[in-house]
């Protein structure tokens, strides 16, 4: 049986230090409204997001089409990278997607994000079979869970995406078969 999932990279947002509550900008609410007349090009069951604002309100107008309620899943939250803002974002994003296993302080190795992400995405494979289900999530952990069906998706990947961004993948029970990039 045939399940995809839409992956939904979070649109632009207004940079806080507060992961949790970080909205979108007013680029990144416009673009929401470009997310949600793309998707409603297709049959959507469900959405499911990440518990951050940012990720919520890229997802929440394809919901409201639906007329339904954002499923929030704790795990599908962003890999956290270190326990305090680093100073050079771009060499501490490199260094844990070149050493899986490794971790900044109060961050959480690749390896650790992956399992959290993966362990949520075979949930959401199993508890909604067959469906088409929207996911809100961010770029790390999106990329993380792709990567782990098929290593092609790395730091290189990551590094293209755009805010917003949209990824189709289609899975037979658990085994990834596609993964399309769906314009916006």
């Amino acid at each position: 049986m045939s399940t995809t999932i839409f992956f939904v990279r979070h649109a632009h947002s207004i940079y806080t230090p507060d992961e949790l509550r970080r909205p979108l900008s007013n680029r990144g609410m416009e673009d929401t409204k470009r997310v949600t007349n793309r998707l409603k090009q297709e049959e959507i069951d469900c959405v499911i997001s990440s518990p951050y604002k940012r990720a919520i309100q890229t997802v929440e107008g394809v919901a409201k089409q639906l007329n339904q309620k954002v499923i929030i899943e704790a795990d599908l939250r962003e890999r956290k990278l270190a326990g305090v803002s680093v100073d050079n974002f771009d060499y501490a994003s490199e260094k844990v997607w070149s050493d899986y296993s490794f971790s900044w302080s109060g961050g959480e190795s690749n390896v650790v994000a992956q399992q959290r992400g993966v362990k949520t995405m075979m949930w959401i494979l199993q508890t909604y079979k067959g469906e088409n289900i929207v996911i809100g999530t961010h770029g790390n952990i999106m990329v993380l869970i792709m990567n782990y069906f098929d290593e092609k998706y790395g730091y290189s990947f990551w590094k293209q995406l755009n805010m917003p961004d949209i990824y189709k993948l289609s899975f037979h029970d658990r085994s990834l078969k596609t993964v399309e990039h769906i314009p916006i």
